[in-house]
């Protein structure tokens, strides 16, 4: 499949996972991965995260546009920012021209009051914004960096709910289009992330079904994070292989080396084990992104998972 063609045909995708599994990695590196295949990209936060300010090294992203790629030789460009209810909540005053009232509030402090009266509208705003800057087309492709699992199927119902309780004036409009927005796959979807481990595949299998049967809205391919690749040899006995190669082994390295090796048999095994099970559970496409032996991620490592994902895209 074309990988341009897979990431415009929704134009908001939604990245969400258990916390711990990668999301906000696998969420950089789509949004990289959608630079480089010549799309404008616009990556949103929405828990304030510092990672995307550290591995492109810029400032704080904060409600308005910070550039990480520049467009330009092959790249479509990548811009950042992060969304807060209250943020949302003065431009949606302004817009609706209320601008004397969201000053008001700024003023006198009662503007965090006012978010938290009702349940679910924070979500609703931010998502009211997604809604808009989908509408005005600000870039090819919006990928939202969600929520942790647990309050990502709160934050995505939030708009059905506040229509449960509200039923005319502006709030109700905002969240019947966010509503419209999430039902409609040519729209939206929503990309999990999971480890192949046992917890965060049962977990992200419950996810995909709540999704399903309480939002409504589409699911695309699962990137299952942290996959140890395949190594050959690792059958052969350490003072074997030693052997074969004319090599010496100082003494206690053949039971460290046996010990490793049998370490990532398990591993392997393991993870083999999960894979065939989310298949079968939930057969959705996967996009499999490797492990990476490293204590910090860095710039390089994302354009390394950008080149995985789009040829994980492009087999399709």
């Amino acid at each position: 499949m074309d990988s341009a063609q897979f990431l415009t045909a929704p134009r908001v995708t939604i990245v969400a996972g258990k916390g711990g599994v990668g999301k906000t990695t696998a969420a950089i590196t789509l949004a990289v991965a959608a630079s480089r295949v010549g799309l404008r990209t616009l990556l949103v936060e929405v828990e304030g995260k510092s990672t995307t300010s550290a591995l492109f090294g810029v400032g704080t992203v904060g409600y308005d546009e910070v550039e990480l790629i520049a467009p330009g030789r092959g790249e479509g460009g990548l811009v950042a920012r992060t969304l807060t209810p209250d943020d949302a909540l003065i431009e949606f005053l302004q817009d609706h021209g209320l601008k004397r009232i969201s000053n008001r509030l700024v003023s006198s402090g009662a503007l965090d009051m006012v978010v938290t009266a009702t349940p679910g509208i924070k979500d609703v705003l931010i998502l009211g914004k997604i809604k808009q800057l989908e509408r005005a087309r600000v870039a090819d492709v919006i990928i939202i960096d969600a929520p942790a699992a647990g309050h990502a199927i709160s934050f995505l119902r939030s708009a059905q709910g506040l229509l449960d309780a509200v039923k005319v004036g502006l709030i109700e409009t905002q969240a019947r289009e966010v509503r419209d927005l999430l039902a409609d796959p040519t729209r939206s979807q929503v990309i999990l992330v999971t480890l192949p481990e046992e917890t965060p595949v049962n977990e992200l299998t419950e996810t995909a079904y709540s999704l399903e049967d309480q939002v409504g809205v589409a699911l695309g391919p699962v990137v299952v994070n942290g996959l140890y690749p395949p190594l050959p040899g690792l059958e052969v006995d350490p003072e074997v292989a030693a052997a074969e190669l004319g090599a010496m082994l100082q003494a206690g390295e053949a039971d460290s080396l046996r010990l490793a090796a049998g370490f990532r048999r398990e591993r392997i095994g393991l993870q083999s084990v999960q894979l065939e099970r989310l298949n079968r559970e939930l057969p959705l496409p996967q996009f499999r992104l490797p492990f990476l032996f490293t204590s910090r991620i860095t710039r390089d490592d994302i354009d390394h998972l950008a080149t995985v994902m789009i040829e994980g895209i492009e087999a399709l």
